[in-house]
């Protein structure tokens, strides 16, 4: 789940030009970013590439460095000029803790020409509260780049809190430019404290020239891609997290059946997995690539999500369906499970304990609904909480107070140690 944000500042960036200059425009401070300067946040002109993939597929690759002393959501857009014509994405990156890289990757599959020109990116972000990834690469001789030009390494959490759907990035150097930014090929389910594990990463194969190094190893936990498409004349918003790269997402006139092109550029097996707001609870999929029934498995996570998720194979390019959608579009349903309200309301008539109420406070924290800046992980014997804060909890459960009302009134005694979880 995306963290609460607080939308606190505003910067918009570009690269890359000879010199630099600022502006006041209708009271936006903008800043342009150029190569060399002493910028907070952008993008080096020397890590921001654009090249077609060995499936034909146009690809922008860039690193954002984060040199400020909080952490930030950038959004980055990215244009290309094919034949006359200009073709711009935008891209909702994770967030960036303080003093960190993290690199990205774009696709355009509607860049055809035989010379597209990549032109120069914009950046504008918001800060965000955002600790670093407890998660190390080992720097020792585990950490090899091999003859095909692919690494295996391993990594470790040092931290006290499990990590859930970590990934690693990094950027693939050549001897005279970087060539591609990768991740881990394999699906990571969870790193928990203490726990080491091996990760491998390969360059897009069109890469033709040998591989001399991987730098910016950057461990991310947020990665999953949101994706906005019509349906019955609204909008629906999925999210998936892949090793490949879905785009040209579409329903039919029915609603009922999505359609999406799909890309996995590597020689190996790698994952898809596609989350969906229910519209009736009921949803029965069906999944097909390229016309042909493949294995899949539907689940629904703790806050209600649908989950389709299957392997994908090397190499493959393809047009994925997936079937069973409900008509209309999913209702307006609250970022907290309803288990964790009636828990709220069971706990204020003294029905469970204050460690099964805290349960559920504890589930929000981990999926980042709540977020407090330098929370640390307590043991479930510590956990305690003041009887008066039951009346908050009784007018949640009775729909005196919103649900974000609720959230900012838990992120305020947490953070002010009143309760603890």
């Amino acid at each position: 789940m995306q963290l609460k944000n607080q939308l606190l500042d505003l910067k918009i960036f570009s690269i890359p030009f000879s010199h630099s200059r600022i502006f006041f425009l209708l009271g936006i401070f903008v800043v342009l970013v150029f190569p060399y300067a002493n910028a907070d946040v952008f993008i080096p002109f020397n890590e921001y590439i654009g090249f077609y993939d060995s499936q034909g597929v146009y690809t922008v690759v860039g690193n954002v460095k984060n040199q400020n002393d909080f952490a930030l959501i950038p959004t980055i857009e990215v244009s290309v000029l094919d034949d006359n014509i200009t073709i711009t994405k935008t891209l909702n990156h994770v967030p960036i803790p303080s003093m960190t890289d993290i690199p990205f990757k774009l696709k355009f599959p509607e860049v055809h020409g035989t010379a597209p020109i990549l032109l120069n990116a914009s950046m504008n972000y918001i800060k965000t509260d955002k600790d670093s990834i407890s998660i190390q690469i080992l720097y020792d001789k585990t950490l090899m780049t091999h003859e095909d030009g692919h690494v295996t390494g391993r990594m470790t959490n040092f931290g006290n809190q499990t990590i859930y759907n970590p990934k690693i990035f990094a950027i693939v150097h050549g001897y005279e430019s970087i060539l591609d930014v990768t991740q881990n090929i394999d699906y990571i389910e969870k790193i928990q404290p203490g726990q080491t594990l091996n990760f491998t990463m390969y360059p897009d194969p069109s890469v033709s020239v040998p591989v001399r190094y991987y730098s910016c190893f950057a461990p991310v936990d947020t990665t999953v891609i949101p994706i906005t498409t019509k349906k019955n004349g609204g909008n629906f918003d999925f999210r998936y997290d892949s090793g490949a790269w879905y785009s040209a997402a579409k329903f039919d006139e029915e609603g009922t059946t999505l359609t999406i092109r799909g890309y996995n550029s590597y020689p190996l097996e790698t994952y898809a997995n596609f989350e969906f707001a229910p519209i009736s609870g009921e949803e029965e999929f069906f999944v097909t690539v390229n016309d042909e029934p493949i294995e899949f498995i539907q689940s629904i996570d703790e806050m209600g999500q649908w989950h389709v998720a299957f392997n994908v194979e090397p190499r493959f390019q393809g047009t994925l369906k997936i079937t069973g959608f409900e008509k209309g579009l999913p209702p307006e349903t609250s970022k907290i499970p309803q288990w964790i309200k009636t828990n709220a309301e069971w706990w204020s008539s003294n029905q469970i304990s204050d460690s099964e109420f805290l349960e559920g406070i504890d589930f929000l924290f981990k999926k980042g609904v709540l977020f407090v800046s330098g929370k640390q992980l307590t043991v479930e014997s510590e956990w305690k909480i003041p009887s008066w804060i039951k009346t908050t909890a009784v007018w949640w459960s009775e729909d005196k107070i919103s649900d974000d009302d609720f959230l900012n009134a838990i992120e305020n005694l947490v953070g002010r140690h009143i309760i603890v979880v």
